[in-house]
């Protein structure tokens, strides 16, 4: 199939645009408004907290005004895939699967949520064996706690697994 041609386009490059555009001017806005609450002059003492990041929001708000006017305007020369359907879906199979790893870290702790994340995708993706999965998501956190919590006593969060073992 021919580059561009749509067929199995899942997202338009013009609509990429716009969509990036939009967003990045509403974080400048954002910025903008926090930093005129917090004081965006020149106060009697120098600078007020929000004077550097107002302009710096001014420029992203500006910046995208400027890219938002360039995608529209390209709509008739440009119309090209930027990711066609098939690549998307591979894209969304590591995008949930780990955005659900970062919900549990909360609740599990990091450990145990990190072998559970690790087991995912070592039996869904690799196809693994149970035996070598077991071994290398369990392993990994067990070195990584021995490296953290006692060798360099740096705590990570941890769940309800630790507390019954007597980890926390």
């Amino acid at each position: 199939m021919a580059e561009g041609t749509g067929a199995n386009a899942a997202i338009k490059t013009r609509t990429m645009e716009i969509a990036v555009a939009i967003f990045i001017l509403l974080c400048g806005s954002i910025v903008l408004y926090d930093s005129a609450r917090l004081g965006a002059k020149w106060g009697e003492d120098g600078p007020q907290a929000g004077y550097f990041p107002f302009y710096i929001g001014a420029i992203l708000c500006i910046a995208s005004v400027i890219n938002l006017v360039a995608a529209l305007a390209a709509a008739r020369r440009d119309d090209s895939d930027f990711v066609e359907l098939g690549k998307l879906k591979l894209v969304f199979s590591v995008l949930i699967p780990t955005a659900i790893y970062t919900a549990l870290i909360g609740p599990l702790g990091l450990y145990l949520a990190s072998s559970l994340f690790i087991a995912f995708f070592m039996r869904w993706l690799g196809k693994y064996p149970w035996w070598l999965v077991a071994a290398v998501s369990i392993g990994n956190s067990v070195v990584f706690f021995l490296v953290f919590e006692v060798w360099f006593k740096i705590p990570l969060p941890k769940g309800p697994l630790e507390a019954a073992l007597g980890l926390n």
